[in-house]
């Protein structure tokens, strides 16, 4: 079903009163996504009220609309300062945080940022630290994460998202759009496909666990994830106006995470699939794919779990009946995450997602409603097949194998990825049923 065009001036500079009890509201000020954007920047700039930008690039965003930007900047008389991240491929880590910070001059009024998923995250953080607002100028629609207030950061080797502030602006030419590299497109579309399996991580919580839940926000991202689909073979070919409507989806997206307070509505056991691989690759020495693109494979990995578990009848007196050896779990986290897994374990000892008498609470509700989450999988997931034909519709990957992770980091993802984030999802659903090591061997 076709659905309406996205307005997303309809969700932003306003309270929104919602269903779910809750009062609903985004920070940013300003969307300007179409062609000649690049242009407007000045006066969007100036109509907001800064006077000093200080922008923040890495080498390959500076040459796809840095320089541009800084032409405008320029013919306008505005004041402007830059640092240009001097890597092929960026690491939002505590060096690269310390050179932004060093970099930024005293007495600037705006970071503005040239980029897409690692520059926005770096910018959030900054500017938040700084106590400065910050413009996000997309370069690629590669991931939906714009105007959410978290910012995902390698800490201590750690993938960690941190709550900080949105962009006041999200300003996308799609021009520049459109001619990103397939790859980073790609990216896009993986991170949206990766809503099936997150929106019914989030209806699991909220069934299992009794968290808040929110079908308004769960309709926003539905919407995006619809409009992506659709979009999917004209972006093949480039279309500005096909790249416009993605996004904006996933600028939509990010606003649904922003209403909610966190990632939760576009984030589940496909991101920590996704976030592990990238920390095991970075302490391998290699660089990991994009995280869309992890994410995508993340989702075929979460959906053939799901439908495995759609089959499954659960022997819950023995998942109650097994022991937790904490000593060994402890042993496998240092096995698998290696200098991270200080981090992962002190995780553990705030959150107890582990702990026996927690298990056996959630396990009672499962068995109480086994039936209805089996339908509620059913319901909700569409073939696998159907997803991995729209990835490689755009040349992506679709196997652990097809980005360079091992057929050994895939299947220890669906034991361990779980631990890098107190959140309820499938991953977490298997260990309390005690089928994570059976589930990681047969899919």
């Amino acid at each position: 079903m076709k659905r309406e065009k996205i307005d997303l001036n309809a969700y932003i500079n306003r309270e929104i009163s919602c269903s779910c009890g809750h009062t609903h509201f985004s920070g940013v000020k300003l969307i300007d996504i179409d062609r000649g954007a690049v242009t407007r920047l000045p006066r969007h700039i100036r109509d907001l009220g800064y006077n000093k930008v200080f922008i923040v690039a890495d080498i390959n965003t500076w040459d796809a609309a840095g320089a541009r930007a800084a032409v405008e900047l320029s013919a306008a008389g505005i004041v402007f300062d830059k640092v240009i991240l001097d890597y092929e491929e960026v690491i939002p880590d505590e060096q690269v945080i310390g050179e932004i910070m060093t970099a930024y001059p005293m007495g600037y009024d705006l970071i503005l940022g040239i980029g897409s998923g690692t520059l926005n995250d770096l910018c959030k953080f900054v500017s938040h630290r700084l106590g400065v607002d910050y413009i996000i100028f997309a370069t690629a629609p590669s991931m939906d994460g714009f105007v959410s207030i978290g910012s995902a950061l390698m800490l201590h080797h750690v993938k960690t998202t941190l709550d900080c502030q949105g962009p006041v602006a999200v300003i996308g030419d799609t021009d520049i759009l459109s001619a990103a590299p397939m790859k980073l497109i790609a990216a896009g579309l993986g991170d949206t496909l990766g809503k099936y399996t997150c929106l019914l991580d989030w209806k699991l919580a909220h069934l299992i666990n009794g968290e808040y839940y929110c079908q308004e926000v769960v309709d926003m991202v539905e919407t995006a994830l619809e409009t992506v689909k659709e979009q999917s073979a004209r972006v093949q070919t480039r279309d500005p106006e096909a790249v416009k409507a993605v996004t904006e989806a996933l600028v939509l997206t990010g606003i649904a995470m922003s209403f909610v307070g966190n990632s939760r509505p576009a984030s589940g056991c496909e991101h920590h699939f996704a976030h592990y691989w990238e920390m095991t690759a970075l302490m391998e020495g290699r660089m990991p794919a994009n995280h869309g693109t992890q994410v995508g494979v993340g989702m075929i990995l979460a959906m053939k779990l799901y439908h495995k578990l759609a089959k499954e009848q659960p022997d819950f007196e023995a998942a109650m009946n097994r022991p937790f050896d904490r000593a060994a779990w402890e042993a496998r986290m240092r096995d698998c995450y290696g200098i991270a897994a200080d981090g992962i374990i002190a995780l553990e000892n705030k959150a107890g997602k582990n702990d026996i008498a927690k298990r056996d609470l959630r396990l009672a509700v499962i068995r109480d409603n086994w039936k209805k989450i089996q339908e509620m999988i059913e319901e909700n997931l569409p073939e696998t097949e159907e997803m991995i034909d729209l990835l490689r519709s755009l040349n992506a990957p679709v196997e652990p194998e097809d980005m360079g992770v091992s057929v050994q980091r895939a299947c220890e993802a669906v034991e361990v990825a779980k631990e890098v984030r107190d959140r309820y999802t499938l991953l977490q659903l298997l260990w309390d049923l005690g089928l994570a090591a059976q589930y990681a061997e047969t899919v």
